[in-house]
């Protein structure tokens, strides 16, 4: 028999990967403004409350968000816009709800909460500094999540890809989208982040509810990546020649208004230290996303 998953942002990039690999294990109830039959606004505690009350379920994933960096830098300090009211009032009324129903939160978050600056990837007691409005509404989530009175484990990500192909392109296709364009694009070789293969992370969070695990973790690949090299990658599994330029983020900056992370990178040992299977790395996760392409 399926256990109940309560699940927003299930029908997600992210989501949507975790809900078709573990369908034969967890009956998974999404919480979405845009379900026809039962739409759930996360930003309404009442509603939250009620679609909590009347579940059996003892896990909730809580995956929605607002992740428009740009859109949200655009929001700065509103908190009335959407990147505000998703991220941190939508987490704080599921973590209220969890907490009056006895269920463990499962929260999604990002390297965004760091400031970037650190040469090598960051771990999970490195201190956080959000310099963007995106950042710090995922930060202020976590602390909502981190003060909650129920069971609490928090999944932070990077640049997130999967095996399958997905309306929303994710970091791969994204990347196969600009080398495709006739003219030769520049890719940053001094900007770096961490690649998260989502059908890991659907694994990842499947050993949570299995062992009940608690915390904070980081749930990318624990690798680092320039997007010159991730780019570099790919090409060579297409087998076709590289279309692209190095490009130089500090150069980028100096006409950009909204500030970029140098580094969003994670060292993931903690993790990789408890988990009962080993994560795949960068390149064997690619070979697989190729076949797809």
């Amino acid at each position: 028999m399926k256990s109940p998953i309560l699940a927003t942002g299930i029908q997600g990039l992210v989501g949507s990967k975790i809900a078709a690999d573990f369908n034969d294990r967890y009956d998974f109830v999404s919480l979405d403004i845009h379900d026809p039959q039962q739409p759930i606004d996360i930003t309404d505690l009442n509603q939250v409350k009620r679609a909590f009350t009347q579940s059996p379920a003892k896990f909730v994933i809580h995956l929605a968000a607002f992740t428009d960096v740009t859109a949200a830098w655009q929001q700065q300090n509103d908190k009335s816009g959407p990147a505000y009211q998703v991220n941190v009032v939508g987490t704080e009324n599921i973590v209220e709800a969890a907490a009056e129903t006895d269920k463990h939160v499962i929260h999604i978050s990002t390297s965004y909460i760091f400031d970037g600056q650190k040469s090598q990837p960051y771990v999970e007691t490195d201190q956080t500094h959000p310099i963007e409005w995106y950042g710090q509404t995922k930060l202020w989530a976590e602390e909502k999540v981190q003060a909650s009175r129920s069971p609490w484990t928090i999944l932070r990500i990077d640049q997130p890809f999967r095996s399958d192909t997905f309306p929303k392109p994710d970091a791969v296709r994204k990347s196969v989208a600009m080398m495709a364009r006739p003219e030769p694009v520049k890719l940053f070789a001094d900007h770096y982040f961490g690649p998260t293969y989502i059908n890991d992370l659907a694994r990842v969070v499947d050993w949570v509810i299995r062992t009940n695990t608690t915390g904070i973790f980081h749930a990318s690949s624990g690798e680092q990546w320039s997007d010159f090299q991730f780019a570099e990658a790919i090409c060579r599994l297409l087998k076709i020649e590289p279309h692209f330029e190095k490009g130089n983020l500090q150069e980028y900056l100096a006409t950009s208004q909204r500030p970029y992370q140098i580094n969003s990178a994670m060292n993931c040992q903690k993790l990789k230290s408890q988990l009962d299977f080993e994560l795949l790395s960068v390149e064997v996760a690619l070979a697989q996303v190729i076949l797809s392409l």
